[in-house]
């Protein structure tokens, strides 16, 4: 069974959680055992799903054991416990502790899938019994009956133990890939400055998007890699047990294609490392374009910037294509294998007659080598699968042993000492590269005392900003102390604004207080530009505050430090992005005023506030050249007097009296915050309807064969779709020929053993050129498809106007350019081959059969329509949580994407653990889904939703066209520079 992830989104407190999660999911009746063994507790679903299409709230909660939460705490527990023991090797981390973790399940599903193993194998030795019963002149009834009850209860293993052992290692890995999402989400959190060198924004969003999605395939892949092996060896043991000493020919085909197995694996690992790196790249860029798109917009850089995006796959589509060719090779050896293998044991049969080549004999040896076909089949996919998994197991390693912030070198939130010092500082020297010989700070020595106003100036690259950091912890300290007593509410220079409504910014996980909520508001002069919102406070932020002026972002991440009533305000440069009379406005409400019970220290470089603050910072090439108030600074001379002369004649009539300007300010906002008739909480408030980021689109109910054909039309591939069709029709009928020639051969005195031998030797070696023609075709399909969805895909999103980003959060597209895309360039080519192929393959077993048994065909009438049926009931409702979980990815990219621009303020706040939990993965709802090994259409038509939602994004409204070829204006247009407006709306 599959499971399929879906989202609840819930916010909990770490404090707590899990109490909370068993409370809720205790109320759940627990399934009985028989109910777990037939998967009768999903029932409800599937029909609920099957009247209807589902939807988010339709889906039940997880069970404790299953939510991330819990795999979050067991993977943390023993990941520090290993740290600590291998503190100087770091390798395999991930893959130890998830063994550590997960053992007793992976044991559980391994002998599940073990049982099924044994079961599959014994099957050639019924046949073999079967056979030799119907030989017997004098048939026993009771020993007849043996063998059926004794097939039966083979088969019936047989189906229960794969399903249990597919359902489990697929739960197994979901659990696996909750803990490593949420563990690379909480790195994020404490990386340090050199980590986040290492490790972009989007490369991060690329480890949780696609390197721990993966891990719900590992488990899965990882069993059938070693029980495949199993089925090998035993398969050659009932061959031996059969044939004797005439299986040893069998041997040597068999170990040589092993032995090529290995630069086989070797070569697809390269490959996958490298198109992982090259992907990462590709992510990195098109998350900074997409997260500055309106200055491209602006600047007419979209077709620059899209081409350094498509330099980008060029590189990952020359690894993908390598890849998938080094697959066919892998099909290729894996095929030939079982030919060369049953030619050999004929001719060891012949030669050493170790068993007479008679029907039983040789259907035998035919019905064995059938069961190594799965392993053959499957080994190629799960060495390739087991190599992704593996790079990524490298890659979230190395991200989790970085270099992280050490809490040890800065001392916050102690208790004041007798001394009214707020903050200390002695003697200290910072770097943001510690293996640097010169420090970006030097010997800093500073004390600010409780309630003290203190502002740090200085030129441009001075080290204003870093003074901050290194009060916050966020740079290196190589030497000295850092103290700081209370808590901090800080302001970044460049402003970090949260997706959601003007009031969730503000109040940042807060309990509402209204009054502090409308002081707060005041005091950052808020309150005109949330009366001028249709929404209020209740206004949505586009993604980075992308419809807020550079003002208003700042003025709200203001707001947000205010209301957080911290003991120490480090407010970094918030007046850049507002206008001289709104700066004035907040220094003396604000500053001045709201925080004049507390400690701040403010970089500015309007120099016109520094007469009324306590004390002054000057710095200069990464050092505090000069401390002291205003006017000892400035008749000291020198760096502060330069600095003041440089603003003096643009700031001659800006400022007056700060108190008496800040009483004019206070009325005048008095009167025009309360002259309206609306009350405060209808102007914080108004009318609420449709906002900013709209909710995404799915496609909802059964789109046919649309979708199929879809990927098949845009990618131009009919050709090669067709020929790969062809291509396996003739296998089929090579394959059914030698079979063929076997059965009818044996029976005529004319043909000799070594003619038999020979003939089916030739024909099934034919048979493999035409399913290596097979795997090529397939291969150029998916290589051409992945090429016309990316550069259709990009071509509508380059060309999209801007109320498109306006309104649709980054994470979505980048969703469907990481984990989407990467269906496309693996998945869905061979898992389009494999339905195509277990369809032709099931209707000529059909019309073999038939041809025998013409009574068969009314078996087989039942059995497709009982299938169709089971199909019809069961594939609604995995379609719906396949597009549930497709659009619940996005939030959670989204928020990762976002919370890595604003680290330094969430560590500010010490609001790590509200961050963490609110990221609460998409895996809230559980569900199973058929095996797609059996039913590979099921799994095509769960992949196949990855196309429709990149398609969503291919037929985006463009806007106007840079250029209109015939109407193009004169050489010298323009000639001279002018913006005019008219009837502007």
């Amino acid at each position: 069974m599959e499971p399929i992830i879906c989202k609840n989104n819930r916010e909990l407190p770490r404090s707590g959680l899990t109490n909370k999660l068993h409370e809720k999911t205790s109320q759940q009746e627990e399934p009985s055992f028989f109910s777990k063994l037939f998967f009768y507790w999903v029932n409800p679903l599937l029909a609920k799903g099957y009247k209807k299409p589902l939807v988010l709230e339709d889906i039940p909660s997880l069970e404790l054991v299953d939510q991330a939460a819990v795999a979050h705490e067991k993977f943390t527990k023993e990941w520090d416990l290993l740290r600590a023991e291998q503190a100087l090797n770091n390798a395999n981390m991930v893959l130890k502790t998830l063994v550590k973790v997960y053992f007793h399940e992976m044991v559980l599903s391994g002998v599940c899938v073990f049982l099924r193993t044994i079961a599959v194998v014994a099957s050639p030795l019924l046949l073999y019994a079967f056979v030799g019963y119907t030989n017997r002149e004098i048939k026993d009834l009771h020993q007849g009956f043996f063998l059926v009850g004794y097939l039966t209860a083979v088969k019936v293993t047989e189906s229960l133990s794969h399903r249990q052992f597919y359902f489990i290692a697929r739960r197994t890995g979901m659990r696996m890939r909750s803990a490593l999402m949420m563990k690379v989400y909480e790195k994020q959190l404490k990386l340090s400055h050199l980590g986040k060198k290492r490790h972009s924004a989007g490369e991060v969003v690329n480890y949780i998007a696609v390197d721990a999605y993966r891990m719900v395939e590992f488990p899965m892949w990882f069993h059938v890699g070693w029980s495949s092996f199993i089925q090998l060896c035993l398969a050659i043991g009932v061959l031996f047990f059969i044939v004797g000493l005439g299986a040893f020919p069998g041997l040597v085909p068999l170990i040589i294609c092993g032995l090529l197995n290995v630069p086989y694996a070797k070569a697809i690992k390269k490959c996958q490392l490298e198109f992982m790196v090259a992907q990462d790249k590709r992510l990195r860029s098109t998350s900074e374009i997409l997260n500055n798109m309106k200055v491209l917009k602006l600047q007419s850089w979209e077709q620059k910037f899209k081409e350094i995006i498509e330099s980008c796959r060029e590189l990952e589509f020359r690894w993908l294509s390598e890849a998938q060719f080094k697959k066919v090779y892998g099909t290729i050896l894996y095929w030939l294998s079982p030919t060369l293998v049953s030619s050999a044991i004929l001719i060891g049969c012949l030669f050493l007659g170790s068993a007479p080549l008679d029907s039983a004999t040789i259907f035998t040896i035919l019905a064995t080598l059938r069961t190594m076909s799965d392993p053959v089949r499957f080994l190629p996919e799960a060495i390739s699968a087991l190599i992704q998994v593996n790079v990524s197991f490298d890659r979230i390693n190395s991200f989790l042993v970085d270099d992280e912030l050490k809490d040890d070198l800065l001392k916050r939130d102690q208790e004041r000492e007798k001394s009214d010092d707020s903050i200390r500082i002695k003697h200290g020297n910072f770097a943001w590269d510690p293996e640097s010989s010169i420090p970006t700070l030097r010997d800093v020595s500073v004390e600010v005392k409780c309630g003290q106003k203190v502002a740090v100036c200085g030129s441009v690259g001075a080290g204003k900003s870093t003074m901050l950091n290194a009060i916050l912890g966020e740079i290196s300290k190589t030497s000295g102390t850092v103290d700081v007593f209370g808590s901090i509410a800080y302001v970044s220079q460049t402003s970090w604004i949260q997706s959601g409504t003007i009031q969730d910014n503000i109040l940042y996980g807060k309990p509402m207080v209204r009054n502090k909520y409308e002081r707060a508001i005041k005091a950052c002069a808020l309150d005109k530009d949330i009366e001028a919102f249709e929404h209020g406070d209740l206004t949505e932020i586009g993604q980075r505050g992308i419809n807020m002026s550079g003002g208003q972002k700042q003025r709200i991440q203001l707001a947000r430090a205010v209301y957080n009533d911290a003991d120490i305000y480090l407010l970094d440069d918030p007046f850049s992005a507002v206008d001289a009379h709104t700066a004035t406005s907040l220094f003396n409400d604000c500053v001045m005023t709201c925080l004049k019970d507390k400690t701040v220290i403010l970089v500015t470089h309007q120099v016109e506030f520094l007469s009324y603050v306590d004390n002054i910072l000057v710095l200069q090439d990464g050092q505090v050249t000069q401390t002291g108030n205003y006017d000892d600074l400035l008749m000291a001379g020198t760096t502060f007097e330069q600095l003041v002369n440089a603003h003096k004649d643009a700031n001659t009539n800006l400022y007056t009296s700060p108190y008496e300007n800040k009483s004019k300010l206070h009325n005048t906002e008095n009167k025009s915050w309360l002259s309206k008739k609306n009350s405060k909480e209808n102007i914080l408030t108004k009318g609420l309807g449709a906002q900013l980021t709209e909710e995404e689109e799915k496609e909802t109910g059964n789109v046919g064969w649309k979708t199929f054909l879809d990927y098949v039309v845009i990618s131009e591939g009919s050709w090669f779709f067709s020929s790969s069709v062809m291509s396996h029709v003739g296998f089929v009928a090579l394959q059914a020929t030698a079979s063929y020639w076997l059965a009818f051969g044996i029976q005529l005195p004319a043909i000799t053993t070594v003619m038999l031998i020979c003939v089916y030797t030739f024909v099934s070696t034919t048979s493999m050129l035409f399913v290596s023609l097979r795997s090529l075709f397939a291969t150029l399909l998916g290589l051409k498809a992945s090429k016309a969805f990316f550069h259709k895909f990009t071509d509508s999103v380059f060309a999209a106007p801007m109320v498109f980003f306006d309104s649709t959060p980054v994470g979505r597209i980048l969703t469907r350019v990481s984990s989407d895309l990467s269906v496309i360039d693996f998945d869905i080519p061979f898992s389009f081959a494999f339905a195509v192929s277990a369809g032709i393959d099931l209707l000529a077993t059909i019309g073999i059969m038939a041809s025998v048994t013409w009574q068969v065909i009314i078996v087989a009438i039942f059995a497709i329509a009982a299938s169709k049926y089971v199909q019809g009931y069961y594939q609604p409702t995995a379609r719906e949580l396949m597009r549930i979980n497709g659009t619940t990815k996005a939030p959670l990219m989204n928020y990762a994407s976002e919370t890595s621009l604003g680290v330094a303020t969430i560590r500010a706040f010490k609001m790590q653990d509200r961050s963490f939990f609110k990221l609460n993965p998409n895996h809230n709802c559980f569900s199973p889904a058929l095996h797609p090994k059996r039913l590979h259409l099921s799994s095509l038509a769960n992949y196949i939703i990855s196309i429709e939602r990149i398609k969503q994004f291919m037929h985006i409204p463009p806007e106007q066209p840079t250029t209109v070829e015939n109407i193009r204006p004169p050489s010298s247009w323009p000639s001279k520079g002018e913006i005019q407006f008219e009837d502007l709306k």
